[in-house]
């Protein structure tokens, strides 16, 4: 699933990134064959959702190719639920106990210079937009599926802007953002209180890439992927995968459901 595990001192060095600046990258872990496939499936999740959803519907959300529930289209995506470091990264900053908030793909659009519209991805925000005076309740996972370049609309982050209760001066943002680029495989991590935007796609080509969150299990997830899904498909998931989807963190309907044998409660102990 992956060309190699990454050297831990490589991931150290990512989490050391993580806390002083907000963001790291560890290169190269997606080997070339799944994302050729992960191309390939993404545009085909893109084409179901129109037709399910309509072109204006889409429109009318102010989103620049944005993928969601990625797993009801295309069980390949929960490969990437699997993928050694991924994990590594959520046990050492989120806890095992982590559930998936969202798995968005991005399926960036190119426009000319300058005619790039404006919409809530291209505007500096952050993912978990609360600061618990430094408290750890969210961090994203990004997997380059194309390279991020400058011309292609790398993530622009504000390195050093996460854990801050105040927004910083947009006009600092824009001079003070960098863009994180990287090779086709790679993982870039943020904070999610991290300041942060797409950048300008001007390459003639769009960029892939998808974007994880993870939280606490106490947060509600960005959408409800056990309902989402279906009981059936969440339980042909290893435990580990049916953790991040939610299975263990559900809210109890009945009080038959509450009243159960700690091994058959919807909601674990240990969760948060």
């Amino acid at each position: 699933m992956t060309s190699q595990p990454a050297d831990s001192k490589v991931i150290d060095d990512a989490l050391n990134s993580l806390s002083l600046v907000g963001h790291a990258i560890i290169p190269a872990v997606i080997e070339p064959a799944l994302l050729a496939q992960t191309r390939e499936a993404m545009h085909h999740v893109q084409e179901r959702i129109i037709a399910e959803i309509g072109s204006a519907r889409l429109a009318r959300a102010g989103e620049l190719g944005v993928l969601r529930a990625l797993m009801r289209y295309e069980p390949l995506f929960f490969r990437y639920l699997g993928i050694i470091e991924i994990l590594e990264i959520i046990d050492r900053t989120i806890g095992e106990t982590a559930i998936l908030h969202l798995q968005n793909g991005f399926v960036l659009p190119s426009f000319p210079a300058n005619e790039t519209p404006l919409v809530f991805q291209n505007a500096f925000h952050r993912d978990f937009p609360r600061h618990l005076n430094g408290y750890l309740a969210s961090v994203n996972v990004m997997v380059a599926v194309d390279a991020f370049t400058a011309v292609n609309g790398a993530t622009l982050v504000v390195s050093g802007s996460h854990q801050r209760a105040e927004r910083p001066d947009p006009e600092f943002m824009a001079r003070a953002a960098i863009p994180v680029t990287c090779e086709a495989g790679s993982l870039v991590i943020f904070d999610s209180t991290l300041w942060h935007a797409a950048g300008a796609n001007m390459s003639g080509r769009e960029r892939l890439a998808i974007n994880h969150q993870f939280t606490r299990p106490w947060i509600k997830q960005q959408i409800d992927y056990v309902r989402a899904l279906g009981d059936e498909v969440v339980l042909a998931q290893v435990p580990r995968t049916q953790q991040l989807l939610g299975w263990y963190s559900r809210v109890v309907e009945t009080l038959d459901q509450y009243y159960q044998p700690a091994e058959n409660r919807l909601y674990r102990s240990n969760q948060g």
